[in-house]
């Protein structure tokens, strides 16, 4: 099949299709402000402060706006941890996204304890120590323990899902499409957004809620839907970056032989089944009783965080101008082999 006229953006735009309401947090733009002079050019201007070219990257990729799209509803005070955290993994993913699979875990491991109150700053030998205590101490001024404690589950899941990515990338080798799905639901890192519906809605739903199967599928759906578009948005980048062994669409066009246009169009097949049950699921779901209401609110908002990615992701230059901090810089930047290192670059 002729690839040469194939655009990805042009398939994103006319083909990954949802029936939801697209909405924007009217805090967008002052979040925005916040995360570029108080946080980039601030806070966390060590980290590339000779570089300021990298630093306007993570400007021009409005992490304030993606988050405005997942959550439109939330006061200024409950968006500005979701922000923080929406930045915190940008800067992750690009961090580690070089590193060896065995360091992933020491930097899970603090990750983990920080955000539990378990480890301070100042003992902590991870760049992003401060970040993650700062968001800890944001989170519960909204939600309760339990609720945090599901949260931070769900970012050991991301991290397990980042080593998993580390190890494909190292080793040179891809999985099948469906160990790709699988790792992937747990990297794109949405899990730990989906809880945290609690701080924009103010309802603690109980613990039998979450455990619910088909909350908990319906919550897979929405990763893997959010994937599937991401793998396409995002296949240039990966080839430039050496990620392709776990990108969807790279994997299916190495396990099936076809054209990269082939490939992206069985993404899109594969997003199309998900999302039709998806939408079956939401317009069913079991009785719940005095908890009904905010449960359908809450698939309603999970929903949202599907047509609010497309609505602002295919207008990132991150992606769409190849527009992403170089990640053989990144690597030297940390220059992390074992946990010894990282002493180099933590906040001070």
């Amino acid at each position: 099949m002729n690839t040469e006229n194939f655009s990805t953006l042009e398939l994103l735009y006319k083909q990954f299709r949802y029936p939801f309401p697209t909405l924007k947090n009217p805090y967008a733009e002052q979040l925005q402000e916040i995360t570029e002079n108080q946080w980039i050019d601030g806070e966390y201007l060590w980290l590339y402060e000779k570089n300021p070219e990298i630093r306007k990257k993570y400007k021009k990729t409005k992490t304030a706006h993606i988050a405005a799209q997942w959550f439109p509803t939330a006061s200024f005070e409950r968006f500005k941890p979701i922000c923080r955290l929406m930045l915190w993994t940008l800067y992750n993913d690009d961090l580690y996204e070089e590193s060896d699979p065995d360091d992933i875990q020491y930097i899970h491991n603090q990750s983990i304890a920080i955000l539990n109150g378990e480890l301070g700053v100042s003992e902590s030998e991870i760049p992003l120590g401060a970040m993650l205590a700062s968001l800890r101490q944001e989170l519960l001024q909204f939600i309760p323990q339990e609720s945090l404690s599901r949260f931070i589950r769900m970012i050991s899941r991301y991290f397990t899902g980042l080593k998993t990515e580390l190890e494909y990338k190292k080793n040179k080798i891809y999985p099948s499409v469906a160990e790709c799905i699988a790792l992937r639901e747990n990297s794109i890192c949405l899990y730990p957004f989906l809880q945290l519906t609690e701080v924009e809605t103010g309802v603690t739903l109980p613990s039998e809620i979450h455990e619910h199967p088909v909350i908990c599928r319906l919550q897979a759906l929405a990763c893997h839907l959010v994937t599937f578009f991401n793998e396409v948005q995002s296949v240039l980048k990966d080839e430039a970056t050496g990620s392709i062994y776990y990108n969807i669409v790279k994997v299916i066009q190495n396990e099936r032989q076809m054209s990269l246009k082939e490939a992206c169009l069985e993404d899109l097949r594969l997003h199309n089944e998900d999302l039709k049950e998806f939408l079956a699921l939401q317009a069913s779901l079991p009785d719940f009783g005095i908890w009904q209401d905010a449960v359908v609110n809450w698939v309603h908002y999970m929903s949202m965080v599907l047509s609010g990615w497309k609505n602002v992701s295919t207008k990132l230059e991150r992606y769409n101008a190849m527009d992403f901090p170089d990640a053989t810089e990144l690597r030297k930047k940390l220059n992390i082999k074992t946990g010894s290192n990282i002493n180099d670059v933590k906040e001070k």
